[in-house]
């Protein structure tokens, strides 16, 4: 969870906000809290196909804002535990970052991935496949949900690779809670569906999570 609380420092520290929001501007979608158990159960539940994927469906580390600083690098930036060092072209050469999955400190970002908590193919067997291009594209470099992008060590990300609960977990048994919540406030968030296993296996989790929330916002 300090991760969270984390990027939203950092990112508040490098970028001035603005004060005040226009009168004209739409209310952005309501944020939601509730129960871990009450998320898992609000999933839809879906027949998942992979059929027709293709990794390039989803147009990822784009420079969305024009400010020079892919999604990548963003991520790095709001994530890192020290301020970080980039150089020119917004290159992230040094830092500090704490990979949840498995518990390890990483201060070389050349040994950190940056994970989609729900996985592209995973997200396309989940009802991505329907979107269009524009969304793929948004869905892939989320950066308004602290939740979707997360920094973590290449071997950790590599060895989740595309696979739900139901097939992998975080090494470090203490995130599991956590990460499960990530998880299904990333598929709320983008009304993406579970099939049966991932669904039981996320129900089993949950059941041993306590007073584990999911927040989530809806995706515009």
């Amino acid at each position: 969870m300090f991760k969270i609380v984390l990027r939203a420092v950092t990112a508040a520290a490098l970028l001035a906000l603005p004060t005040a929001t226009p009168a004209t501007a739409h209310a952005a979608p309501a944020a939601e809290t509730l129960p871990l158990t009450d998320g898992v159960a609000l999933l839809p539940l879906a027949v998942e196909s992979r059929d027709g994927y293709q990794r390039t469906a989803f147009k990822h580390w784009v420079d969305a804002d024009r400010d020079g600083c892919n999604t990548r690098a963003e991520v790095l930036i709001a994530e890192s535990r020290v301020e970080p060092t980039v150089e020119v072209g917004c290159r992230v050469t040094a830092g500090e970052w704490y990979s949840y999955y498995d518990g390890v400190t990483v201060t070389a970002p050349g040994g950190l991935d940056i994970d989609h908590m729900v996985p592209l193919a995973e997200a396309w067997d989940s009802g991505a496949s329907a979107w269009t291009a524009e969304r793929r594209e948004a869905y892939a470099n989320d950066l308004d949900a602290e939740r979707s992008l997360v920094a973590v060590t290449a071997r950790t990300n590599r060895s989740k690779a595309d696979q739900d609960p139901a097939e992998w977990l975080p090494p470090l048994l203490d995130t599991r809670c956590t990460y499960a919540a990530d998880w299904v406030s990333t598929k709320l968030r983008w009304q993406l569906a579970v099939d049966d296993r991932e669904r039981a296996a996320l129900a089993d989790i949950a059941a041993g999570c306590g007073q584990q929330d999911v927040e989530f916002e809806p995706a515009p």
